[in-house]
């Protein structure tokens, strides 16, 4: 089989599948797009957006940047106290609905980082996988915890809060 060739190809469309015909019997002559369905490198991709980061350099680091930031939110909101809650909370409505929607926003960061890496783009991946590793080891591994269990952040994180 020919595989140099299949580069050129478009997707085999509903219409071909039916009646075996390249042409689609219809007269259909809208533009199909041909996906990776394995991994590759390069810059030039479609991540999470029509055309995003298209073909510039630029963009493709912004995209990669982009998904390792995802990333790393998504760990800091499942290992945040926000979502775990307070030992000395009493269980109310209030505290109820913002743990629902940190949930809720976790979540959906997490399908946003799939979808990213669904692009089949080794560079996405590695940056989704990144910044998981990142994100954990900040947020959810015992590396910033001093032995009572608490968070220790003094002088190895930024006051921006990222210590969960």
């Amino acid at each position: 089989m020919d595989h140099d060739n299949m580069h050129n190809m478009p997707p085999p469309s509903s219409s071909m599948m039916n009646n075996g015909s390249m042409n689609g019997g219809g007269g259909d002559h809208h533009k199909m797009m041909l996906m990776h369905m394995t991994f590759f490198w390069g810059k030039n991709t479609e991540v999470l957006f029509s055309g995003w980061p298209g073909t510039s350099s630029g963009m493709y680091a912004l995209c990669i940047i982009f998904v390792f930031f995802l990333a790393v939110l998504t760990e800091w909101l499942a290992h945040s106290s926000l979502l775990r809650g307070t030992s000395g909370d009493t269980a109310n409505a209030a505290s109820g609905l913002v743990q629902t929607a940190v949930y809720t926003l976790r979540t959906g960061l997490s399908y946003l980082v799939m979808l990213a890496v669904m692009s089949f783009n080794a560079g996405v991946f590695i940056a989704a996988l990144a910044g998981h590793a990142i994100g954990f080891m900040l947020c959810g591994s015992r590396t910033f915890r001093n032995r009572s269990g608490d968070r220790e952040t003094k002088d190895l994180l930024p006051a921006s809060g990222c210590a969960c």
